[in-house]
C-alpha cells in the first residue's frame, strides 16, 4: 500500500480534500502513535511524516 494508493481509496469514497485533513486530524488527535506507524507503514518519509502531522 502507498500514500497514492491510500488517497485513491478516500477520493473512492467521496472524500475530498478537506474531509482527508478532517480524517488525518481527528486518526492525529485520538491515536497519534497509530498514525505515526501508519504513515511509516506507508513508506512516507520521515520529513513529510513531521509536515503531515505537524499539519
Amino acid at each position: 500500500m502507498t500514500k497514492d494508493q491510500w488517497i485513491e481509496l478516500f477520493e473512492e469514497i467521496g472524500l475530498d480534500e478537506d474531509g482527508m485533513r478532517r480524517w488525518h486530524r481527528c486518526f492525529e488527535t485520538r491515536y497519534a502513535h497509530g498514525h505515526q506507524s501508519f504513515l511509516e507503514w506507508l513508506n512516507i518519509p520521515p520529513d513529510e511524516i513531521r509536515r503531515i502531522r505537524a499539519g
